[in-house]
């Protein structure tokens, strides 16, 4: 079989990224409709493994909201969210518990570790590794949620530096030791922050952002803090938490966030080891990103 004129191109190309990143952690946000999907699940993890092959070190935080949803249904609890953020009464709370740190982030290890990758599960609760404040109930009663107070990534440097990938459940505690829910995309960003990384990844069921949300062909493949002000009348539900925690990381000094399709085969692949990408890349000024 004749080979192309340039057979090995692909692997030069990616080989220039793998340099820039070895060594260098990213943080990935994983959501419930990924995680709920066995097949989608697989695939991502195995990405992600291939990532870690290249001594890209990862920092994975999950959500698991859909499967908290499905839980809360069979349990007879509400299920209320406001601004794409959930109301948190003791109740639910406790299903949070059993559902987070039971069954989503069992079955994600187990998917993670299949792929090859030493994951480690924690919970920002451990060892004083996300400290958070009760949400005012002005003007909303968001019941048990903590906002962000401080990171301490100690816990985390030291399972990075022993070859683990940490797998974060989105979990808080006050000083008094008072546990709380706290949005997943938040604490990711929290994280990427307190890590200082490069890249701060949201794993989607859509391909990214999007100009209108019934056309995936209005992909935006690079927006900016301007971009962000023009499309905030599409920006709606669970991607407002996610723009939010876009600009907080960006703000604390991360490179880049990009939003990626958890749907469609290698784009993580793509996003990191492509000039095109595949989801969108938010920056800070997109004029200052090189060529």
């Amino acid at each position: 079989m004749p080979r192309t004129a340039h057979p090995f191109a692909a692997l030069h190309n990616a080989a220039v990224y793998v340099r820039r990143f070895r060594n260098r952690p990213f943080v990935v946000k994983l959501g419930g409709d990924i995680l709920e999907d066995e097949a989608l699940c697989r695939s991502v993890c195995g990405q992600l493994a291939l990532l870690w092959s290249f001594s890209i070190p990862l920092v994975i935080v999950h959500g698991g909201g859909t499967g908290l949803d499905a839980l809360c249904e069979r349990l007879g609890l509400p299920t209320e969210k406001v601004e794409g953020r959930r109301v948190t009464p003791p109740g639910v709370l406790d299903a949070a518990k059993m559902a987070f740190k039971g069954r989503i982030q069992m079955g994600l290890l187990a998917a993670l570790q299949a792929a090859g990758l030493p994951a480690v599960g924690i919970s920002g609760q451990d060892a004083g590794l996300v400290k958070s404040t009760r949400r005012s109930p002005v003007p909303v009663d968001y019941g048990m949620v903590g906002d962000v107070a401080s990171v301490d990534p100690a816990l985390l440097k030291t399972l990075l530096d022993g070859g683990f990938v940490p797998v974060v459940a989105p979990f808080s505690a006050t000083e008094e030791g008072e546990v709380l829910n706290t949005n997943a995309d938040t604490v990711a960003a929290e994280i990427a922050a307190a890590l200082g990384v490069e890249k701060l990844f949201f794993i989607l069921k859509v391909p990214g952002l999007m100009r209108d949300l019934k056309d995936a062909s209005s992909l935006v493949p690079l927006a900016d803090l301007a971009t962000l002000e023009e499309l905030k009348p599409v920006i709606q539900g669970g991607m407002k938490p996610k723009i939010a925690a876009a600009k907080r990381a960006l703000a604390a000094g991360v490179g880049s966030v990009h939003l990626v399709s958890g749907s469609r085969s290698d784009a993580i692949l793509a996003e990191v080891f492509t000039n095109e990408g595949s989801g969108t890349m938010i920056v800070s000024d997109k004029h200052e990103v090189a060529p």
